[in-house]
C-alpha cells in the first residue's frame, strides 16, 4: 500500500531512481513497463512520506531532559548555557545524535533554527550529512553580518538547505530583520524566528516596540512567504490574518507546549483561514507517530472538546501538515513531503500487519492515534536505505551512543545549568 496524495492506495509501486520518484502507479502496470527491473514485494506495508521537522535545535540534544519540570523560558537557564558549552567536537556529536534520533522516529528532513553555540554550523551539517538526513540548516544573524556567505555556502547540496534565522524579533534591530528577510526572500530560503511563544516575550515585544511579535514583523514589512514563525502559540485574531494575507507560515510544536508552553497553537483555526504550517518536535522527543498524536490531543483538549468537534481536524489533516505542508513551510514544497513522481525519495515503510493497526478501516486515522516508530520498518532519505528496523545499515550508530552518553553529561556540568526545583 502506498500513501499517496489523495490517501492510501492499494496494489501500487514506485520506482527510484537517482533518489527521486521516476514513476508511481498501479503495480501490474509498473512492472510490465519495465521488465528488465526486478520488483521488491512489499507485503504488510505501507510506502509512505517521511515526517519533516519543521522545528528543531540539534545542538540541543544532551539537554532535552534538563526541560522536565521547568517554567516556560528556559532559553536562558538552560539552553543558551547548554549551547555555550558546546565546541565544534561535542556540537557535530548532539547534532548526529539528534538526526539519528529523528531518523528513528520517520523524520527525513529536520529544519535545525540556528545555534548558539560558538562553533562554525559546519559541525552541525557534518552531523546530519553523516547520518543521512536531510536538513534545513540555519545560521543566526541577529548582528547583521554572514547572511550571503551561508546562504551560498551548501549551493546544490543533496541534503543541505540553508536557512537564516533571528531568535526572535527582539534580538535584531528593523534593519537587520528587514535586510535579513529580503536576502532570504531573493534567495528562496527561510527565515527561522520564534513569535509569540510566550506571555513573557509578548509582553517584553509590546513594552520595547509597541506590538506584538508577530504584528511587529507585519508591520516593518518582513512578514512572507519566506518567513517560518516558531510556535505562535499567543495569535490574536489579527495576527492570524496578517499570517494569512502574507503567506507566512508556522511551525505547530504540541509537544513544547505540553513540557513547557503558555498556550497551544490554534492549528485548526489557522487551517481554516489558510495560515500555512508545518509541525516540529522543537527538539522534544524524535518520534513522527506521537508528534501526530499530541497535535490532534493538544486541539481536542483545547479547543474541540469547548465547541463540541469531535474531528478536530481527523487524522488526514495532521498527516499532512507533518508531512507535505510541513515540507511546504520549509520552502521545500518541490523537494519533498510526498510520494510524488519527480519529488525525492524520502520515505517510510511501515508495518502495518501488526495487532495495532488490526483490524484497519481509517488508516490515517490509525497512524495518528494508534502507530510509533516501532513500527518503522525502513527509513529511505534520497533514495538511500538509512535506517533498518532502527539502525543504519552504513555506520556504527551505536557506538555514537555510547559516545554521547560520555561526553553529554560532561557538557552538562560543564554548562552550569539553572534548573528551578519545585520546594
Amino acid at each position: 500500500m502506498v500513501l499517496l496524495p489523495d490517501g492510501p492506495t492499494r496494489d501500487q509501486a514506485v520506482l527510484v531512481e537517482n533518489g527521486k520518484f521516476r514513476a508511481i502507479g498501479p503495480a501490474k502496470k509498473l512492472i510490465a513497463a519495465h521488465p528488465h527491473l526486478h520488483p521488491v514485494r512489499l507485503d504488510g506495508h505501507l510506502l509512505m512520506p517521511g515526517f519533516v521537522d519543521a522545528h528543531h535545535h540539534l545542538t540541543q540534544s544532551f539537554g532535552k531532559a534538563q526541560s522536565f519540570g521547568q517554567p516556560s523560558e528556559i532559553f536562558k537557564t538552560v539552553w543558551e548555557p547548554l549551547e555555550h558549552a558546546l565546541d565544534e567536537e561535542t556540537a557535530y556529536l548532539s547534532a548526529k545524535l539528534a538526526a539519528l534520533d529523528a531518523l528513528r522516529g520517520g523524520f527525513t528532513t529536520v529544519a535545525d533554527a540556528g545555534t548558539r553555540a560558538p562553533v562554525d554550523v559546519a559541525a552541525v551539517a557534518k552531523g546530519t550529512e553523516e547520518a543521512g538526513i536531510r536538513c534545513v540548516l540555519s545560521k543566526i544573524v541577529s548582528d547583521g553580518t554572514g547572511g550571503p556567505a551561508h546562504l551560498g555556502r551548501w549551493d546544490k547540496h543533496p541534503l543541505i538547505h540553508p536557512s537564516l534565522a533571528i531568535a526572535v524579533p527582539e534580538n535584531a534591530t528593523e534593519t537587520v530583520i528587514k535586510h535579513t528577510a529580503k536576502l532570504c526572500a531573493e534567495a528562496g530560503a527561510i527565515l527561522q524566528i520564534h513569535v509569540n511563544e510566550h506571555l513573557a516575550s509578548v509582553e517584553r515585544s509590546l513594552k520595547s516596540v509597541g506590538r506584538r511579535p508577530v504584528a511587529y514583523l507585519d508591520h516593518i514589512g518582513a512578514l512572507g512567504p519566506h518567513v517560518l514563525g516558531a510556535h505562535a502559540t499567543l495569535l490574536t485574531p489579527a495576527e492570524m490574518r496578517m499570517l494569512a494575507d502574507s503567506g507566512a507560515a508556522i511551525s505547530y510544536n504540541p509537544v513544547a507546549s505540553a513540557w513547557k508552553g503558555n498556550a497551544v497553537t490554534q492549528a485548526t483555526m489557522l487551517a481554516a483561514l489558510g495560515v500555512r504550517f508545518g509541525m516540529g518536535t522543537d527538539g522534544t522527543r524524535g518520534d513522527g507517530f506521537r508528534l501526530l498524536d499530541a497535535a490532534e490531543s493538544a486541539q481536542r483538549l483545547t479547543s474541540g472538546m469547548a465547541t463540541g468537534d469531535s474531528v478536530c481536524g481527523a487524522g488526514r489533516l495532521w498527516l499532512e501538515h507533518a508531512t507535505s505542508r510541513s515540507a511546504d513551510a520549509l520552502g521545500l514544497g518541490r523537494i519533498t513531503g510526498e510520494i510524488a513522481v519527480g519529488k525525492a525519495a524520502d520515505y517510510l515503510l511501515v508495518d502495518i500487519n501488526v495487532p495495532e493497526l488490526t483490524p484497519s478501516y481509517d488508516l490515517q486515522w490509525e497512524l495518528v492515534r494508534l502507530a510509533n516508530r516501532t513500527l518503522l520498518t525502513a527509513v529511505v532519505v534520497d533514495g538511500r536505505l538509512r535506517l533498518w528496523q532502527g539502525w543504519p545499515t552504513d555506520w556504527d550508530a551505536r557506538a555514537l551512543v555510547e559516545r554521547a552518553a560520555k561526553v553529554g553529561p560532561e557538557v552538562v556540568r560543564k554548562a552550569k545549568i539553572a534548573r528551578v526545583l519545585p520546594r
